[in-house]
């Protein structure tokens, strides 16, 4: 295992303040957070980097790997700095999101899941962002919720992750 995929000592205390949320004998509920903190730290989760996180939770790789893959928030491949994820779901399709997804590939050049050549940027399709309203919706490295995002809130976005 190289070096760039374990968990670091500082990942390792942010775990651990997860764990004391659940019973000591279920530390395996810790996994999305343990995951979110080791990609947080790397950018991505590599195969090793995820065994590291099932060894220190003393769980299966497999169930790891489950968790990992059965999510979108999880990056299995190297992604741009920033991940920018827009809801294409029928309601977010029905008022503007298809249209900002496709803005943004035409603006980035890059299709779903590519990384524009500079290494700024990654757009994925996402599911229901729980914000119908707000349409179209995106988020930005699983943390940041953009609401109503027209051509120029798109334009002053990429502009501001510069």
């Amino acid at each position: 295992m190289s070096a760039t995929a374990q968990l670091s000592d500082a990942a390792k205390r942010k775990i651990d303040r997860e764990l004391t949320k659940y019973p000591a004998d279920q530390k395996q509920s810790a996994v999305m957070s343990a995951l979110a903190i080791a990609q947080d730290e790397h950018g991505w989760l590599p195969n090793e980097l995820m065994e590291d996180v099932a060894r220190y939770l003393g769980m299966p790789s497999v169930a790891v790997y489950e968790v990992a893959t059965f999510y979108n928030m999880y990056n299995l491949k190297p992604m741009g700095k920033h991940k920018i994820t827009v809801c294409t779901n029928l309601p977010c399709a029905l008022s503007g999101g298809v249209d900002a997804a496709e803005y943004l590939k035409q603006r980035l050049g890059v299709g779903w899941k590519e990384m524009t050549a500079d290494g700024r940027f990654t757009i994925v399709e996402g599911e229901c962002m729980g914000a119908c309203g707000d349409a179209p919706v995106l988020i930005v490295n699983n943390k940041r919720m953009c609401s109503f995002m027209s051509q120029d809130k798109l334009d002053q976005l990429i502009e501001e992750l510069k």
